[in-house]
């Protein structure tokens, strides 16, 4: 039977030894479980902000409708086992960024509506330097708290918001893991300079991080199917510093049959390519649309889940170690839970995948 939540209070202890993760939830933590932040070994920051998706918007509302499903999810993993028992939280939903979030989004909303901000526009540049200025202050409250995570020895994680949201997760991650390796799982290749005038836009998450943050020291993405001519040969022209597995050669080596085409080779490739130490960065899109059917821009293609979990479980089994990670792009539908279930259902493999690394679980 499914865990069901219930309108039980917070309990403010650690799980206590009695607790039974077969019975229905009962906590109103993350996945159910009243874990306090202070005692968790994994902790995640909610980002409900969403200023510049620019096909359609509804990703502020991820964090908590995520939050919501998680309490259906069985808690015995076939892949990590009892991935709960690590312990995990997630802090609060941050109400003053997800007001910003709104207050961004109406500025920036003339500036999409217009195809991006014209020149000579001030209305515009307003509009830009508002959106960019509150986008900035979501990568300081990000950072601030990634910094008290890992100050005492924790594992910081992110929730979005769009997939913007995450860049002082990686932005302080990298001063301490130098080298480090991203592994991006996402339909977009995200290396616009900015998209429609926005410096901070969810298009140019990976633009910023790979030309602000020496500490990163090699992208590789997957599932990737849209992209601009300038995004295709920023990666040509990385020397290897981007290695890109576009969805469609990755499907064309399993149409050709052979080992090297089998998903196990494929996603053991994809694992050595990266560094030791790895930080995921997953925006729900990178699965197939029926996965995430209201994500901000829905592609064709795309990894089933199935074989988004076994990428997963090869990184985690491989000796490498996942620093943090991100899920970005849940919206929830106007009517349903579909995309937060989903969205649930990946967040409880980037635990296990990440708290695996760790030789936290079994």
């Amino acid at each position: 039977m499914p865990r069901r939540p219930t309108s039980a209070p917070a309990a403010s202890a650690p799980l206590a030894a009695s607790f039974d993760p077969d019975a229905a939830a009962t906590g109103d933590g993350l996945f159910g479980l009243d874990t306090r932040v202070e005692d968790a070994k994994l902790v995640v920051i909610p980002v409900p902000f969403d200023a510049t998706t620019s096909y359609r918007p509804g990703t502020a509302s991820g964090p908590a409708a995520v939050l919501e499903a998680s309490k259906q999810v069985d808690l015995e993993d076939l892949q990590y086992g009892p991935i709960w028992k690590a312990g995990f939280a997630m802090l609060p939903i941050p109400k003053d960024i997800a007001a910003l979030s709104k207050s961004a989004r109406r500025a920036a909303e003339p500036v999409i509506a217009a195809g991006g901000a014209q020149p000579g526009n001030r209305s515009h540049a307003k509009a830009l330097d508002a959106v960019n200025a509150a986008s900035e202050r979501v990568h300081g409250y990000v950072a601030r708290e990634a910094e008290r995570i890992l100050d005492r020895g924790a594992i910081p994680a992110l929730l979005g918001g769009d997939h913007a949201s995450p860049f002082g997760l990686i932005a302080e991650l990298s001063t301490r893991h130098p080298g480090m390796g991203i592994l991006q799982i996402d339909a977009h290749a995200d290396l616009r300079e900015e998209f429609e005038g926005f410096r901070w836009s969810h298009a140019s998450i990976f633009h910023n991080v790979m030309t602000r943050l020496p500490g990163v020291g090699r992208l590789v993405q997957v599932g990737i199917r849209d992209f601009g001519m300038r995004e295709r040969e920023f990666v040509e022209q990385s020397k290897g510093r981007v290695r890109c597995y576009y969805d469609q050669h990755l499907r064309d080596r399993q149409f050709a049959g052979g080992a090297k085409g089998s998903w196990s080779a494929i996603c053991a490739e994809i694992v050595k390519a990266l560094p030791r130490e790895v930080y995921i960065s997953f925006d729900i899109d990178g699965l197939t649309p029926d996965q995430c059917p209201h994500t901000g821009t829905p592609v064709p293609g795309g990894l089933s889940f199935a074989e988004m979990a076994h990428l997963l479980e090869t990184l985690a089994r491989s000796g490498k170690r996942v620093v943090g990670f991100d899920l970005c792009e849940v919206a929830p539908g106007p009517s349903g839970d579909w995309d937060a279930n989903v969205g649930a259902r990946a967040l409880y493999k980037l635990l296990g995948c990440t708290l695996a690394s760790h030789g936290m679980l079994r």
